[in-house]
This record gives structure tokens, sequence and C-alpha cells, in this order.
């Protein structure tokens, strides 16, 4: 690791990379430090003291939440227009042929993602102002300032957006997870701080629960992230009728990456997020709904969990679907006179590939998805709350860290080839 971030820095042009993006994520945090006017400072500390909802939603904003910056709305609009983006691309015809026609379609995809993510960042804006509005965090509740604060939290969403645009654009990383990535490890000293006062007072062995599961995270990640299924690859000779050469195909336990579970994170919040809004609402019947949604949606509840889980391993699912297609390999395959040994080529093929890409990717949401409710279970037996946080943080940490990593590493060794070729 050490050695290749060490070759990227001797690099001109991969060092100016890595440094422009450094200044985005400065950039980035910066945002998050502006404060929105007219805010109960006081009020507003000790509600986030009291809510492990509003904690753990306020770790993946790195600290904007719990500030109410004009960060506060962050990412999440456009991870939200994402996941809507991506699902209508499966629903509509027309979407789907535009996935197909690769980079331009996958730009005029983007732009159209970039259009939806407004009315989600006017809906977030407007139901974080209300909810907070309730709980008397703002000073003065005119109609300019709810036009005020809710244009504010908007234009802060699309710059985040933006930033992760121009990250991404460097090639050495997706913008989007480095954002949730710099948002979560800007939280790690309060949560370090949660720790020690843990076992300070005598919690050692809730603490040591903490820092074994910790452990385990990070190998079983990194375990996962680097298992790879190889599906051998022949090509057949013009010369002979015999195989003129063999490789092998990398079919990656983790072929969706650290998305499907940002994607989690962003949709399991949101029962308990409405049951909140709706709790302000005069009407019995809504009431007693949102008390149901804040009593068995909180975090470290067992129906939290449940749709944690479930979350988890569909959006695998889904997020490798979209990023591997067996149809187009088969076919490239066929284009190159390349075949699966016992396999015939065409349709053949295409269903080989997919039912081993459905074997490998079930076992990796499968693991995803118990990595990520093993803190709140262990929560529950130990009573320790910095656990709850603590598996999902780590998991997206360690999984972006990697994958930076790996991009970062494969650009060292194509242009140490350029260097060579050209000696």
């Amino acid at each position: 690791m050490f050695s290749t971030v060490k070759k990227a820095f001797q690099i001109d042009e991969i060092r100016k990379r890595i440094l422009i993006v450094l200044f985005l994520i400065f950039a980035y945090r910066i945002v998050a430090h502006i404060p929105l006017p007219s805010i109960d400072r006081a009020a507003l500390e000790q509600l986030f003291a009291s809510s492990q909802l509003l904690g753990l939603v306020d770790l993946f904003s790195g600290g904007s939440l719990s500030r109410l910056s004009v960060g506060a709305v962050g990412l999440s609009p456009y991870i939200t227009a994402s996941i809507f983006m991506q699902v209508l691309v499966f629903v509509i015809p027309s979407l789907e042929e535009l996935s197909k026609e690769g980079s331009a379609g996958a730009e005029k995809i983007n732009r159209y993602t970039k259009f939806l993510t407004l009315p989600f960042a006017l809906l977030q804006s407007v139901g974080l102002y209300f909810l907070f509005s309730r709980q008397g965090l703002f000073t003065t509740t005119s109609v300019l300032d709810i036009v005020v604060v809710v244009s504010v939290l908007t234009a802060g969403a699309f710059i985040a957006m933006w930033l992760g645009d121009l990250i991404t654009e460097q090639n050495i990383g997706q913008g989007i997870s480095i954002l949730v990535l710099v948002g979560i490890l800007a939280s790690i000293p309060r949560a370090a701080s949660a720790i020690l006062v843990a076992g300070k007072s005598g919690n050692i062995l809730n603490l040591v629960l903490f820092l074994f599961i910790a452990a385990l995270v990070v190998a079983g990640v990194v375990f996962v992230n680097d298992a790879t299924r190889k599906i051998p690859i022949a090509y057949a000779s013009s010369r002979t009728s015999g195989v003129s050469a063999e490789s092998f195909l990398p079919l990656k336990v983790n072929q969706a990456g650290v998305i499907p579970i940002i994607f989690a994170v962003s949709l399991v919040l949101l029962p308990s997020v409405l049951g909140g809004i709706l709790q302000q609402v005069n009407n019995s019947g809504l009431q007693n709904f949102a008390t149901f949604l804040q009593t068995n949606f909180n975090p470290g509840s067992l129906y939290y969990n449940i749709l944690y889980f479930i979350l988890v391993v569909l959006f695998t699912f889904f997020y490798t679907a979209v990023t591997f297609n067996p149809e187009k390999v088969s076919d490239d395959l066929k284009q190159r006179g390349g075949f699966i040994p016992g396999i015939r080529p065409g349709r053949a093929t295409e269903e080989y590939l997919n039912k081993v890409l459905t074997r490998i990717t079930l076992l990796g949401a499968l693991f995803f998805g118990l990595i990520a409710i093993i803190p709140s279970i262990a929560s529950a037996i130990t009573g320790f709350t910095a656990l709850t946080i603590g598996g999902t943080a780590v998991l997206i940490v360690v999984s972006v860290i990697l994958e930076t990593l790996k991009k970062l590493e494969s650009q060292v060794i194509m242009r140490e080839y350029d260097r060579i070729v050209l000696k």
C-alpha cells in the first residue's frame, strides 16, 4: 500500500491528480463547517446527544448535520436520485437502450440523475427544516427564513454532488464514495472519544468486544474484496486445431463495491425519519403509525436490522447486475475467438457466467449483510451503543480505501508501462 502511494507521488501527473482531490476534499469540509443562520446551538447539541438515530445520520454527513451547516443535506439527494434512476433504467425500455450505448449513454443517464437530484434535494431540505423547527432549533420562522434555509441546503447538496464529480474525473477513485469516506473519517475523533469514555467507566469487556469486531470486519472486508473466482478462458488457434493461448476471466465476489452499502444506509433510515416527521402531524392515525416507525425502526431494533440486511443483499445483487453484463461478456469472448473450456460459446456461456456470478454474489451479499448487522446485535447484548455505527462505518471505510488504492495502483502501472514502451 505505502509503496503504491510513494510511486504515485513520484509521477508528476498522478501527484497532481492526488493534490487536486485533496483540495476538493478540503473544500467539501469547509462547506460542512459553514453554519446556517438563526440556529439555537445549545438546543442542537442537546438534541443530537439524546438521539442515536441522528447520530447515525450525522456519521455519514461528517458532522454537517449536527452543525446544521450548508452541507447538512449532503450527498443524500444525489444517492437517492441514483437509486431511483437505476430502477427506471430497468423499467423504461428507452433508458435501458440508452444504458447500452457506452460512455455516451452513461453520460446522458448521469445528466438525468442530476436533474432528478433537484426535487429530492428540495424535498429533503424542506423536510429537514420542518423537522428541526419542530424541535425549536430555529430562532426565527418567517417565510423568508424558510426560503433562505431551503435554498442554501439545496445549494449545499449540489455543491457536494459537483465536488464528487470533480473527484471522479481525476480517475483515482469514485468521488461520491470518497466523500462519504471523508465524512466518516471526520467523525472518528468523536467516536474514539466515546469509546475511551466507555473504557474508563469500567466497560472493558465492551471495549474489547468493539475492537475485536472492528478487527474482524476489517479482515473480512479485505478478504472478500480480494476474493476472485477465476473462469478459465481459452482461445482457438488459427494455425492449429488446438488452443493457442489460455487466460482467465476474474469474477470478483464483491463485484458491486461499496455503493450497495451506501444505498442501503440511505434507505434504512427513511422509516425512522418519516416517523419523526409524521409525529408532528395533528392526526391520531398518522401519529400512531409514526410511533410504530420510530419504535421499531430505530438503529439496533429487530425490524431495523432485518430491513438493513435485506437492503444490503438486494442492492448488492442489483448493482452487480448493473456493473456486470454476462451477455455482453459472452459476446465479446465469441467475437475474439475465446471460449470457456467445456462450455459452448454464445447462450451457454452467458448462462454459465450468470450462474457462477449469482452464486458468488450471494456469498458476498450475505457476508456484507451480516457484517452490517453484527455490531447492532453485539450492542443489544452489551449495551455499548458505539457498536451500532461501528460495523457500517468500518465496512465503508475499508472498502473505499481498498478500491481507491487499486485504482491508484492501476494508474501507476499504466504510467510505468508507458514509460517502458517509450524507451
